[in-house]
């Protein structure tokens, strides 16, 4: 556990416990109000007397920074808040917003320094060299760093989006800071004043910086797919209890670090009575509310798999759906005989990225029958999902 994370937790929790979230967040946030005030009142007063626009530009930057440490420290209180009539999911992915907020003041800041870096570069001014000067960029770079670790530490900790932000922040002030001090000592021994291009430098990396979480988080507040190693640990969870036979149609919703909701459908043997199958779900739904931060809502799907003739029925199916793509997947399965014929009743399970539309699946899979030689009739769904 990160050493700055110990002294604010209290006796019986965890770093995930949402008291201990919200006590963390406003730490980190109240703590960054204090030094990026510090930081931008230095860099300020050392710009204008310099007349170093990049290192006036910086200290806006910081000054910026009080304002996204701000919208930190409320973002912590309103997810920590619990669910409601309004908000029966809780408040969680405020969390979320801060985040984007945050990033979008990075990009505001890294448009206005490219501006004034421009202007400086159009109209050159003279500007005055000191140690002073280079001590107080040094010194800002260090504590930035320091910002930087502490806040990458918390959110690794408590897996933040929005401290995630704030660190990335952080690390992109060291190195505009870092460029703004090397640009100083370069002009200062070479004669060429390299202020304003120094400044659209950084500016450009500013803006990639808060491109990059613009995109991530607003990748997160519309629903994004859970990794892949979530996904391995559930499906290793169901199929541990006695009397799966399979899974699918696994969905996860995410409204926050420690609040996400999932839904399963666990196949078993048509043949367990009706109350065994209920007593599975509970036990799966009850397992993961206690050993996890997943609400699990099991749907029971009962097959049939001791039948000769629709083993051999499921067996040509899966073939004839593997031959149009082999990272299509059949599952729900069930034969419905008639005097005639049979109908075959399943889901296909399709990757987002495939090229095939659904109505081009299903007319494969009708030209597969026809071509099998027996009278069967496929009813099939198709179904995008994520199949990693």
């Amino acid at each position: 556990m990160n050493a700055f994370v110990k002294p604010l937790l209290r006796p019986g929790e965890t770093p995930a416990s949402p008291a201990a979230r919200e006590r963390i967040g406003k730490f980190s946030g109240i703590l960054g109000i204090a030094l990026n005030t510090l930081l931008a009142a230095g860099k300020i007063a050392a710009g204008a007397l310099s007349g170093m626009i990049s290192v006036l530009a910086d200290g806006l930057n910081n000054l910026t920074d009080c304002g996204s440490n701000v919208v930190s420290v409320i973002g912590f209180k309103m997810s920590g808040k619990p669910a409601d009539k309004e908000h029966p999911f809780g408040h969680q992915r405020a969390e979320s917003i801060s985040a984007l907020v945050i990033a979008l003041i990075v990009l505001v800041v890294a448009v206005e320094l490219a501006v004034q870096s421009v202007e400086k570069i159009l109209s050159p001014a003279e500007s005055e060299f000191s140690y002073w000067l280079v001590g107080v960029l040094a010194v800002s770079a260090a504590v930035k760093l320091f910002m930087f670790f502490l806040n990458r530490g918390f959110a690794r900790a408590i897996g933040s989006e929005a401290l995630k932000a704030t660190a990335a922040d952080s690390v992109s002030d060291a190195i505009a800071t870092a460029a703004v001090l090397l640009s100083l000592l370069i002009s200062h021994w070479t004669g060429f004043s390299l202020d304003g291009y120094m400044g659209v430098a950084v500016a450009a990396f500013i803006a990639f910086t808060g491109g990059s979480l613009v995109k991530e988080t607003i990748s997160r507040l519309l629903g994004r797919a859970p990794d892949a190693e979530t996904v391995h640990a559930i499906e290793e969870k169901v199929l541990s209890f006695a009397g799966v036979r399979g899974l699918h149609d696994l969905t996860v919703h995410s409204y926050g670090n420690s609040r996400k909701f999932a839904t399963v459908h666990v196949e078993v043997d048509a043949s367990m009575p009706i109350m065994d199958a209920h007593d599975l779900a509970d036990a799966i739904e009850k397992s993961f509310a206690a050993d996890t931060d997943i609400a699990m809502t099991v749907h029971i799907d009962p097959l049939v798999f001791d039948d000769p003739k629709v083993e051999s029925c499921r067996s040509l199916t899966e073939q004839i759906v593997a031959g149009i793509d082999p990272a299509l997947r059949v599952h729900d399965f069930r034969m419905v005989g008639g005097q005639t014929h049979a109908n075959l009743i399943f889901e296909v399970a399709v990757p987002f990225d495939c090229k095939l539309t659904d109505a081009e699946i299903l007319a494969r899979i009708r030209d597969g029958f026809s071509l099998s030689g027996e009278n069967l009739d496929p009813v099939a769904t198709v179904e995008r999902q994520n199949l990693d």
